[in-house]
């Protein structure tokens, strides 16, 4: 099958592509202006914009060649999900960097050839740099939807865009409200950012995109069955203490929201609880055991007065044993041989409160530190709280001391890793040499005092040569230790008997030390000093140091 001829571009044409340029439309009369010609011209007839957006002209000396809008990506693409790889909840809160390109028009009478791929080019080249200038974030992706019925989506394709598949056929039309239109649309997309979906589906992103997932509201994610299981352990252990007047939010379903909005990063206090709880569905509120609202016949969710009494009033050691308890129910008992202790201050709050978890991040404890003092003394508390049998318990340079040291090693039965800073001199010296390789002499009066340490220089004769019973090697003595046979049997079962080891001819014993090599006074003092704390070490049985 033949190919159509490519016609090539006339001088005029060819003008128009390299000196028309990019506008982005900010005022009010530009704005008005764009609506109007894409209302009166757009098959779509209609302008409405969602959420963060943008509009573009293509402008050649003066005159409008094409407009573009850009806004909010959708809520959910099945395909567009599954391209991408994250998460619904990484989605909820990560969609801020994904553009939509919700209209794109050449006006009549500019249909000019690559006209349109030209003004494709010049947008995605600033379009992260103007997102960002305006609201405060860039864009790693862009979507957009193609009506088969009256494009084939070749601009899109000739600027890179990849198809991926057709929506559902869905139109929404309120906030929870969809109607079927079966007029399903191509889902095109496009990555502005190298390997953008490998970073957009990542457990954290990057330092330049992480305001994005911090603007985003917590969001309650809890299946109503797992939020029954924590309650019925929290109604079993936790007694009410409030009026009968105040029950229309129960205490155990209060502190089961206050449980699951912890565990999504809501710490800021009662306001933030307050607006972390208007995120509930309906199904949520009624698991959680809340009243109906009998003028609305809605499911009410409490307010901050409600968070700021019982947070006041709670027994929070209660609760955080009969958390812990359900936590072992739910995972089993804790398996980590690591245990974290570390201390944070509560912002705004003035409290100050050391916690304990294990490598995985699974809570084992906490303690408020006491007023006036600091979280060593609170730390010490929480780690009588744990089984350190068999566990490593790390912590920062705060709680390298003696006593906390002890207590981890001979009360729990533990070991400890432990930062060391410049700021402990002492210690600090003492470990930097503890390894290094030292110089001491073996004896006050050797003539090799430079001898490394572990060693012992070698005599220059044996005084005990030649005597009975001796035999002609250095420093050996018949049937002493160092001179006995590797196959002797009894030296490798420890036998010893002094009668029998007798050295023939005379009145020395085969166990006595070696006169060539055994230390000399002021030797054992310096090794008693160092590894004895100074005690001096028994002298020798037998052994007399010769007279000088």
């Amino acid at each position: 099958m033949s190919k159509t001829k490519r016609r090539d571009l006339a001088a005029d044409e060819q003008h128009v592509l390299e000196h028309g340029h990019l506008h982005l439309l900010t005022s009010a009369a530009e704005v008005a202006r764009c609506d109007e010609v894409i209302v009166q011209h757009h098959y779509l007839h209609d302008v409405t914009l969602v959420g963060e957006h943008l509009r573009y002209a293509l402008v050649y000396r003066g005159q409008w060649l094409a407009v573009a809008t850009w806004s909010s990506a959708a809520f959910h693409l099945k395909d567009r999900d599954q391209f991408i790889g994250w998460t619904p909840e990484q989605c909820r809160r990560r969609r801020a960097l994904i553009a939509n390109n919700s209209r794109l028009l050449v006006l009549p009478e500019c249909h000019f050839p690559n006209l349109i791929s030209r003004f494709m080019k010049l947008m995605l080249q600033r379009l992260s740099e103007d997102w960002h200038a305006r609201w405060g974030h860039p864009i790693a992706l862009v979507e957009t939807f193609v009506d088969p019925r009256y494009f084939q989506g070749t601009a899109y394709k000739v600027s890179g865009w990849s198809h991926l598949g057709k929506t559902a056929g869905w139109k929404r039309e309120a906030d929870d409200f969809y109607q079927k239109h079966d007029a399903p649309k191509q889902i095109w997309v496009r990555e502005l950012v190298k390997k953008a979906c490998g970073k957009l589906r990542a457990p954290q992103l990057p330092p330049q995109w992480a305001n994005v997932e911090d603007a985003r509201r917590p969001h309650c994610t809890a299946k109503a069955e797992q939020i029954r299981s924590l309650m019925r352990a929290l109604e079993e252990e936790v007694p009410e203490f409030r009026r009968a007047q105040a029950l229309a939010y129960p205490l155990a379903g209060l502190l089961c929201l206050v449980v699951m909005a912890t565990a999504q990063g809501v710490v800021r206090g009662p306001t933030d609880l307050a607006l972390y709880a208007d995120t509930l569905s309906q199904g949520q509120l009624r698991a959680l055991k809340f009243r109906l609202d009998r003028r609305t016949r809605q499911v009410r969710c409490p307010k901050k007065t409600v968070f700021t009494t019982v947070l006041q009033q709670v027994d929070d050691e209660l609760l955080e044993r009969v958390l812990l308890r359900w936590q072992t129910q739910i995972l089993g008992p804790p398996q980590d041989p690591i245990v974290i202790v570390d201390g944070k201050k509560v912002r705004h709050a003035g409290v100050e409160i050391v916690n304990a978890v294990d490598s995985q991040g699974r809570f084992l404890g906490s303690v408020v530190t006491p007023a006036k003092t600091n979280e060593i003394p609170a730390a010490r508390l929480l780690l009588r709280q744990q089984e350190l049998a068999g566990k490593i318990v790390l912590a920062d340079a705060l709680h390298t001391n003696q006593e906390t040291a002890q207590q981890i090693l001979f009360e729990g039965g533990g070991d400890y890793l432990m930062t060391v800073k410049a700021n402990q001199p002492t210690l600090y010296q003492t470990l930097e040499t503890l390894f290094t390789p030292q110089r001491f002499s073996p004896s006050a009066h050797a003539p090799d005092q430079g001898a490394e340490a572990g060693t012992q220089p070698q005599p220059f004769g044996d005084p005990l040569l030649g005597m009975p019973g001796s035999h002609a090697r250095t420093g050996g003595l018949s049937r002493s230790p160092a001179g006995r046979s590797a196959g002797d049997p009894r030296q490798a079962q420890g036998f010893s008997d002094p009668e029998k080891e007798m050295v023939p001819g005379s009145r020395l014993s085969g166990q006595q030390p070696d006169a060539g090599t055994t230390p000399g006074q002021g030797d054992a003092l310096a090794q008693a000093r160092l590894l004895d704390r100074g005690k001096p070490t028994p002298p020798l049985s037998g052994y007399h140091p010769p007279r000088r």
